[in-house]
């Protein structure tokens, strides 16, 4: 029973969210696609704000599954942007 309790900290999902780094209106990159493999550090898109624009990275390497969010869409910091599967 007690090997059960710790495998909580030990499942493999293949899933991770690309998140929003700060404020602003989403803009997505034109060549970045449903399917596509991403890179660790790549941008997915960018936050516009007054004066600012601030690149969306992705902190995994994956597939891309799908964003979550549409262009022009106000984001809050944190909020998920996109999909990916790691596995």
């Amino acid at each position: 029973m007690e090997a059960l309790l710790n495998h909580g900290e030990g499942l493999l999902v293949p899933e991770r969210m690309i998140i929003a780094p700060s404020v602003g209106v989403f803009r997505p990159l034109d060549d970045v696609d449903a399917g596509d493999q991403v890179h660790e550090g790549q941008t997915v898109g960018h936050l516009d704000g007054p004066g600012t624009s601030t690149p969306v990275r992705s902190p995994f390497r994956g597939q891309l599954v799908g964003m979550l969010v549409r262009r022009g869409e106000r984001l809050r910091e944190g909020q998920p942007v996109a999909w990916l599967r790691v596995a």
